[in-house]
């Protein structure tokens, strides 16, 4: 692992500060990258950016994305899914370039809301489901009838024990009930990558236990943003993100305990009271 400084950024009205920036490429999954990525609202570089200078590699098969409400986590998710597009900079996803190929982007990248009501669009869970079908391409090049995507829908509720819920409206569902169906969605089409916004928000404990032991056993490479401590430390590697920087990057149990601590204390560019010995022999020990 390697420390670096960040970039000064783009020049322009807001100065990017040197932060601390943590960048490693273990993991057996493909890259998901950044480089010199800057988003502004709406498009307009006069306003505070939501992104600034967002370079970094995810390569881990799971990766937590740390940060405070209105860190820019969101926003850096949906780069990944052509959600956000970039005002600046490059995003690729394995072989895919967000700005160049969206729409194959969005086919290959999952997306899973916090709020599953918020991407449920259709009456029912099996219609919901048949509508994700409509976008499977077969090895053939044929697209699925109406009637296979029903019967493969029906197939997906079954998997999920969802089945007996097929035909109900999705506003009688639990949370949890639509989690799952979000996720069956979702993972209909065979995403290879799954990228998730604050997954567990909705989730009591043990709706909550079951989204983690569904997740352990996904073969998608997953980015996860969260402020679930112990779902982040789950994950293989952690990325914390800070007004809208990438301030650190690195194994997700050391993450956590850095981000933690920023939390409790301050973060890079704050007003510090103190650094406890743990945050310094950490940078220590992992600078070449």
């Amino acid at each position: 692992m390697t420390i670096r400084s960040a970039s000064t950024g783009e020049p322009g009205r807001f100065e990017v500060p040197a932060e601390l920036t943590m960048h490693t490429t273990s993991g057996d999954a493909g890259v998901i990258s950044a480089r010199n990525v800057w988003v502004y609202p709406e498009g307009d570089r006069t306003q505070q950016p939501i992104l600034s200078d967002i370079s970094v590699d995810i390569t881990a098969a799971s990766t937590a994305i740390l940060g405070l409400n209105g860190s820019g986590k969101s926003t850096f998710l949906g780069l990944f899914n052509a959600l956000t597009f970039p005002d600046y900079g490059a995003v690729t996803v394995h072989e895919y370039n967000a700005l160049t190929q969206p729409d194959e982007l969005k086919k290959y990248a999952g997306m899973i809301f916090s709020d599953p009501a918020a991407q449920l669009l259709m009456p029912t869970p099996v219609e919901d489901i048949e509508m994700s079908l409509r976008r499977l391409i077969l090895p053939d090049n044929r697209a699925l009838s109406r009637a296979e995507r029903r019967e493969r829908a029906l197939s997906i509720l079954r998997d999920y024990g969802l089945e007996h819920k097929a035909h109900q409206s999705v506003y009688s569902l639990s949370g949890g009930e639509r989690q799952l169906v979000a996720f069956a969605s979702v993972l209909a089409v065979d995403p290879s990558v799954l990228l998730l916004d604050e997954p567990t928000t909705l989730l009591d404990a043990r709706n909550r236990s079951r989204l983690i032991a569904l997740l352990e056993s996904l073969p998608q490479q997953l980015v996860i943003s969260t402020h679930d401590m112990d779902l982040a430390r789950s994950c293989q590697q952690a990325v914390i993100i800070h007004s809208g920087r990438v301030i650190a990057q690195g194994a997700a149990p050391e993450m956590v305990e850095l981000y933690e601590h920023y939390c409790a204390h301050s973060f890079p560019g704050e007003p510090n009271t103190s650094t406890p010995d743990f945050v310094q022999n950490f940078a220590q020990n992992t600078e070449h």
